[in-house]
């Protein structure tokens, strides 16, 4: 697969529109498009690969998935955060990205049946603000 020709890579580029939280060496945290819940953050690694295992340096990966976990909850009020990485099944697409949910008891999430929303207009940007000023405090 070209680089260009995903759209993860677009948005690391700079060149695909995408609600950037955090960006630092090795990876970008951007606001999933269709979260399931408000917050709801992808971290993907700057060089495409598409699954964990072929990821050289997983260390400022995680360190970037780390630090967005650690702010979700006070940025959003929320009371945790769930983490998942797909590895091909069920990866919509095919570059390597961590899911970081805000979760809160009794929100509904259960199992693996996961409802996908909207943001509502200007909705994403003003939780973007939030983390993103979680995360300069961080």
């Amino acid at each position: 697969m070209k680089r260009m020709s995903c759209v993860f890579c677009a948005i690391v580029a700079g060149e695909a529109d995408a609600e950037v939280v955090i960006e630092t060496e090795g990876a970008v945290g951007f606001l999933d498009r269709t979260p399931l819940f408000a917050g709801h953050v992808l971290v993907v690694p700057r060089i495409h690969v598409v699954t964990l295992a072929e990821l050289a340096d997983v260390t400022t990966f995680f360190e970037t998935v780390q630090r967005v976990a650690a702010v979700l909850p006070a940025a959003l009020d929320a009371q945790g955060t769930f983490v998942a990485i797909n590895n091909i099944v069920s990866q919509s697409v095919p570059h390597l990205h961590a899911h970081i949910v805000p979760r809160t008891k009794g929100d509904g999430l259960r199992g693996f049946f996961w409802p996908r929303t909207k943001y509502r207009d200007g909705e994403a940007k003003v939780v973007a603000e939030r983390i993103r000023g979680a995360l300069s405090a961080s």
